[in-house]
C-alpha cells in the first residue's frame, strides 16, 4: 500500500525524497501521473483520495499539509490541526484502506526550522496516518559538524567536486545547518572552481562574502534599474582582483529568474521552488520583483553575461571589470 506520511523541520530533505519517487515515474506521463494539492476544501480533500490512477503507470499524489484547508474563507489551516469528526476520520480511513496498488499518496507537514515541533500524537488524523510508512525529517544539529561535513561532501560529489576540510568547515560557519543553502552555494562555487574540480577555503570565502552584498545589485536588476544596478556592481567589484566571485552567483540568479519567468503561468510556487532549490515563499516575492522585467531581457542579459564570462576565463579580455560593466548595461 502506497501511503506516505512524511514530516518534520527540514524541508530539504522531505522534498529530496518526494523527488526520488517522482523521478521514478513514466518520463513519458510524469506530468500526468503527479499532482501537488496545497490548499483544498475537505470534500476535495476526500475526492482527491479516491481518485483512480491513470492507465499509463505509476501514479503520485503529495498532499501538502502545511497550510491545507480554507476556514471562514481566508485563512488556512494545517492538516494536522484540522477538526475532524468520526465520521471524516472514517471516510480518511476507508479511501486509504482501499487505496489502489498503482496510486501513492504522500502526506507531507513541514514545521518551523529548529523549532523542534512534532505532530501531535493525541489527535485522530496523526494516530491515522502513523498507522502507514511514516518518517520524520529533522534538521541536524548545528553541533554535529562531521554530519554536516557528509552532507556537503555529498553534494559536491553530486557536482563531481571535492572540497577541502577547511572549506567545508567554513561552509558550515556561514551557512550553520541548512542544507538546502550548502547545495546552493556549491551550485555557485562549481562555477567559481571551473574548469577545476576542487573547492577551497579561499573560494568559500570569496562565494559567501560576495553573496551577502549582491542583493542589492539583484533588485535594481530585477526592476529594470540599470543605471543603480551599475554603480551596485561598481561598489561590488571595487575591492576585488577578479569579477568571477561577482558573475558565478549572478549566473545562477540569472538561471532561477529565467525558469520562474517561463513557467510562472504554469506551475505553482511549490513546484517552482523544487524545480529550481527555492523555498516557495521566496519564489512567490522573486515574481512579484520580476514584473518589471521582461523574460526576453533577462535572456540577453545571461547571453552577455556568459560571453563576458568566457572571454575572461579565456584571457581574451583587456579589461575584466569593464567586461562585466559592459554585460549589465547592453
Amino acid at each position: 500500500m502506497g501511503i506516505y506520511f512524511y514530516y518534520g523541520d527540514e524541508d530539504y530533505l522531505i522534498d529530496e525524497e518526494l523527488e526520488k519517487f517522482r523521478s521514478k515515474l513514466d518520463k513519458n506521463f510524469s506530468e500526468m501521473n503527479y499532482a501537488l494539492h496545497s490548499e483544498l476544501t475537505y470534500p476535495d480533500f476526500i475526492n482527491i483520495l479516491r481518485t483512480p490512477p491513470m492507465m499509463f503507470g505509476k501514479m503520485m499524489i503529495v498532499i501538502d499539509g502545511t497550510n491545507l484547508f480554507p476556514d471562514r474563507g481566508t485563512k488556512r489551516i494545517s492538516m494536522l490541526s484540522y477538526s475532524y469528526d468520526d465520521d471524516q476520520i472514517k471516510d480518511i480511513e476507508s479511501a486509504l484502506d482501499n487505496n489502489p496498488e498503482s496510486l501513492d499518496i504522500f502526506f507531507v507537514e513541514k514545521f518551523p526550522r529548529n523549532e523542534k515541533k512534532k505532530p501531535d500524537s493525541r489527535k485522530k488524523i496523526v494516530k491515522l496516518l502513523s498507522k502507514y510508512n511514516k518518517q520524520e525529517f529533522n534538521t541536524i544539529p548545528t553541533y554535529k559538524t562531521s554530519d554536516l561535513t557528509n552532507w556537503i561532501t555529498k553534494f559536491a560529489k553530486k557536482r563531481e567536486l571535492k572540497i577541502t576540510s577547511d572549506a567545508a568547515d567554513l561552509l558550515i560557519q556561514y551557512k550553520g545547518n541548512n542544507l538546502r543553502e550548502y547545495d546552493l552555494e556549491l551550485e555557485k562555487l562549481e562555477l567559481l572552481a571551473y574548469p577545476e574540480k576542487t573547492v577551497t577555503k579561499e573560494m568559500v570565502k570569496d562565494m559567501c562574502s560576495a553573496n551577502k552584498d549582491l542583493f542589492n545589485l539583484t533588485d535594481y536588476i530585477m526592476s529594470g534599474q540599470k543605471g543603480k544596478a551599475l554603480v551596485e556592481l561598481r561598489n561590488l567589484l571595487m575591492n576585488e582582483t577578479s569579477p568571477m566571485p561577482i558573475i558565478s552567483p549572478l549566473q545562477t540568479m540569472l538561471k532561477r529568474w529565467i525558469t520562474i519567468k517561463l513557467n510562472e503561468k504554469t506551475m505553482s510556487n511549490r513546484d517552482l521552488g523544487i524545480k529550481i532549490g527555492m523555498h516557495e515563499f521566496v519564489v512567490q516575492k522573486t515574481r512579484e520583483k520580476l514584473r518589471k522585467i521582461s523574460l526576453k531581457d533577462l535572456v540577453e542579459l545571461r547571453e552577455h553575461l556568459t560571453e563576458a564570462e568566457a572571454k575572461i576565463k579565456l584571457g581574451k579580455s583587456i579589461d575584466p571589470m569593464g567586461e562585466v560593466e559592459n554585460a549589465l548595461i547592453r
